[in-house]
């Protein structure tokens, strides 16, 4: 029996073959952008989780009386080490490490690569696997480094290279060889070996090999390094804070150990809360998008099923007649209808499979394979698609076959009216989550647009920057800048920069400043940046009032100092001029800065902030560099970088010339922004598709349904142009009535979403015109197409129409 069910079923789908496709179609594309979204969501929810003894490892956040006054990823260096020897029945393991890039050398091949300098305990407390070498021993020489597969690859072409050496440069300007003593297996994604965990550092270190790099990974004044502590099964991690704080109180200095207090966060949970729950919140918004785009296919392939069923009120009073079942028959619907989704789940799984890597590219994130998946996902999977298609059948099954045999034969349905009603309800519904998604991917395009386009205080155009070879003295400084000048003498470039910071969020650091004679205590908070006179022109920042720095640097100099219109304004000077030739110290120090420019305000990080007190201190009075930013002149850009290469390499033998544009940071700053701009794109568009496929298909259902009418009108001298406004009036009144609920809520979670942002868009009504006009007319197209046919047919072939 069940054989002869499908069998019907089958046979009645390719009877019907445009309506079965478009129902179908609309049904695979929600599945499997639902699959998409919650596939990237399942990747999310997972980091960290595959760690050795994930549950009791925890990371050490800091919390700053001033946000500004240190980062919250760094602890005190020797927070975790102490903690595990004082606090043996709490803490049961501890790694800490310093991120750190440096210049990498294999014979002729040069690149700048990112590497860790941490504890020993890595491997063995986070159990990852080498594929070669002894986990035990990998990390006890100072001199020797553990590398991933893929830089063996990288560098020898295969994985055994186990014994081979690579030379690494110091911060001070030497080389040395290391030997490779283990290669890792492909990690996990996690924040131990990427504090972001997405791009994974490739060479770890010993921290004794810290001596070397010139690095510092002890101290209770150092804040800087990153700390991880696993603790043993069944302690409270509220009890390791209070030891925490025991430690802070008895060790840091009091600038420190006043204004910091520092707790342990799950590793688990940390990704998803990390930078103010970015993740998420991109995730809760994804999710949201994929529900509605799922809602509006089911939606659609129920209204459709709902539509087709009437027509086949014939069909059931025959099959009454002859003897059948009223069980019979909803076992015959509902069958039908789970066979078309189940074709429809197959097809989104093909889909997936397809759009996966694609999608990938435009979230910047790998996304799970679909067989990566715990094997418990298939009966979800299945149960859903048996839900739907048992939603889809339910209501025509249990109507029609209620039916008596004389009703079902003349085709009357006494709930016909109803049922129209339900199915305006729902694509109503279908129109204002279209108009909703297109609403909001406007605006977040308007935003996103802004922190390219907008007014960042700094001319970004033909800026290039590249990373440096580290010699952190005064001599490594002057050598620097002996090669800044012979390369800003090329042809191609305009000027040249050197410092520590380029402007992509990732600061040198708050300090705490105040007037001279000021109270100490009533200091503000500024970030701190490295630079030489020539940032200001090579990013095109104004000055206000001064200069920034003299062209040439002397050891008078070194008390210079340039700062921001903010700054000055907090401090209390009127105007920027007042500000020059006043003297200002930072807390904790002994020295007076004289204030010799005021720079105009600029976004060094992201609009979700305001811009914040700044100090610009001369790269010769701290020593610390990583950039050279380069303004080239206008023209051909391949032609003036292979141009810049050949001086480089000239200049700098044994650097890699790895260049970036100023742009691909601010993509990197606003990477998740960027990521919603595209997904919501992405659901833009199938919200559309699948509105477009539910008009196409109830509107060709209309017109089967009336093609008396049709005949009849055009009988009594009915217009090609009356018959078509008869349909539109039909659809654009609940695409009206659609829009007018939508735009409001539309501007609700945007004006919501826009809070974020101290810098953001004004919501105007363009966007919910654009919106909800653009569905219109695009609905109105497709109306006109279908129904024009049915309005030119001669009326003797409508009115003979069964």
């Amino acid at each position: 029996m069940l054989k002869n069910y499908f069998k019907l079923a089958w046979r009645n789908l390719w009877k019907n073959k445009v309506f079965s496709m478009i129902n179908i179609f609309g049904l695979s594309v929600g599945i499997a952008f639902t699959m998409l979204i919650g596939a990237y969501i399942w990747t999310e929810l997972q980091v960290n989780h595959q760690l050795k003894n994930a549950g009791n490892q925890y990371i050490l956040i800091s919390t700053w009386k001033d946000p500004n006054m240190g980062p919250d990823i760094g602890s005190i260096a020797q927070l975790p080490k102490t903690l595990y020897t004082d606090y043996p029945t709490l803490v049961a393991n501890y790694y800490h490490f310093d991120a750190v890039s440096t210049n990498v050398s294999k014979g002729d091949k040069h690149f700048r690569e990112a590497l860790q300098l941490g504890d020993s305990t890595l491997l063995k407390m986070y159990g990852f696997k080498l594929l070669r070498g002894d986990a035990n021993t990998a990390l006890n020489d100072p001199f020797s480094v553990v590398m991933t597969a893929r830089m063996a690859i990288k560098y020898f072409g295969r994985t055994d290279v186990v014994g081979q050496t690579l030379n690494f440069e110091s911060f001070g300007g030497d080389k040395h060889d290391f030997t490779i003593t283990g290669v890792l297996e492909k990690l996990p994604k996690n924040n131990v070996t990427s504090l972001n965990a997405s791009n994974i550092t490739d060479f770890y270190f010993t921290s004794a090999s810290a001596k070397y790099f010139k690095r510092n990974l002890d101290g209770w004044n150092n804040t800087f390094n990153v700390g991880y502590i696993e603790l043993k099964n069944g302690v409270n991690p509220k009890t390791v804070d209070k030891a925490i704080a025991d430690l802070i109180h008895k060790n840091a200095p009091e600038q420190i150990s006043k204004n910091l207090v520092i707790h342990a966060v799950a590793l688990r949970t940390y990704n998803l809360e990390a930078s103010g729950g970015i993740i998420k919140h991109m995730s809760y918004t994804l999710a949201c998008i994929a529900l509605f785009i799922l809602l509006m296919a089911v939606i659609n392939f129920v209204n459709i099923c709902i539509g087709r069923s009437s027509g086949r009120m014939k069909e059931m009073g025959i099959r009454k007649v002859l003897g059948g079942l009223r069980k019979q028959l909803i076992w015959q619907f509902l069958t039908e209808s789970v066979l078309m989704v189940i074709i429809a789940g197959i097809i989104a799984i093909g889909v997936f499979l397809l759009a996966r890597p694609y999608f990938s590219r435009v979230l910047d994130e790998e996304i799970t394979r679909l067989f990566a998946f715990p094997l418990y996902f298939l009966p979800i999977f299945l149960l859903f698609l048996l839900f739907v298609g048992l939603l889809a059948g339910l209501y025509p099954a249990l109507v029609l076959s209620a039916l008596k045999s004389i009703d079902s034969l003349k085709g009357k349905l006494t709930s016909v009216k109803e049922s129209v009603l339900f199915r305006k309800t729902l694509v109503a519904f279908q129109f204002g989550t279209a108009a909703m998604v297109f609403i909001g991917a406007i605006i977040i395009s308007q935003q996103v647009n802004l922190f390219f386009n907008g007014n960042l205080g700094y001319n970004k155009d033909y800026v290039i920057y590249a990373q440096l070879p580290r010699d952190w003295s005064a001599k490594g400084v002057r050598k620097m800048e002996d090669t800044r000048f012979r390369l800003s003498q090329s042809p191609k470039v305009k000027s040249v920069s050197l410092s520590w910071e380029i402007p992509d969020g990732n600061g040198g650091g708050g300090n705490q400043v105040y007037r001279q004679g000021a109270n100490p205590a009533q200091a503000i908070s500024a970030d701190g940046f490295a630079t030489d006179h020539q940032y200001a022109e090579t990013y095109g920042i104004p000055l206000k009032a001064g200069v920034f720095f003299k062209p040439t640097y002397s050891a008078g100099d070194s008390t210079q100092v340039v700062i921001n219109e903010t700054e000055a304004r907090v401090l209390g000077y009127k105007t920027p001029d007042d500000a020059i030739g006043q003297h200002i110290m930072f807390t904790g120090g002994q020295n007076v800065f004289t204030i010799c420019g005021v720079a105009a305000d600029y976004h060094f990080g992201s609009m979700q902030n305001r811009i914040l007190p700044a100090t610009f201190f001369n790269v010769n009075y701290t020593t610390f560099y990583r950039y050279f930013s380069i303004k080239l002149k206008p023209g051909n850009m391949e032609e003036s970088i292979a141009s810049l290469q050949k001086e480089w390499a000239k200049e700098m033998p044994g650097a890699p010339f790895e260049y970036k544009f100023v742009d691909d940071a601010l993509n990197g700053l606003y990477k998740t922004e960027v990521q919603l701009k595209q997904a919501a794109y992405i659901a833009t568009a199938l919200a559309i598709i699948i509105v477009l496929l539910g008009v196409l298909g109830l509107i060709s259902l209309s017109i089967q349904k009336r093609t008396k009418e049709i005949g009849i009108r055009k009988v009594l001298g009915s217009s090609v142009t009356g018959i078509i406004s008869l349909f539109m009036k039909e659809f654009l009144s609940v695409i009206a009535i659609a829009g007018l609920i939508a735009c409001p809520l539309a501007y609700w979670l945007m004006n919501k979403w826009l809070n974020d942002y101290a810098y953001k868009v004004v919501i105007t009504i363009n966007p919910f015109m654009i919106a909800v006009a653009g569905l219109a007319i695009i609905t109105a197209i497709l109306i006109s197409l279908q129904t024009i046919k049915a309005a030119l047919d001669s009326p003797v072939k409508s009115l003979r129409a069964e």
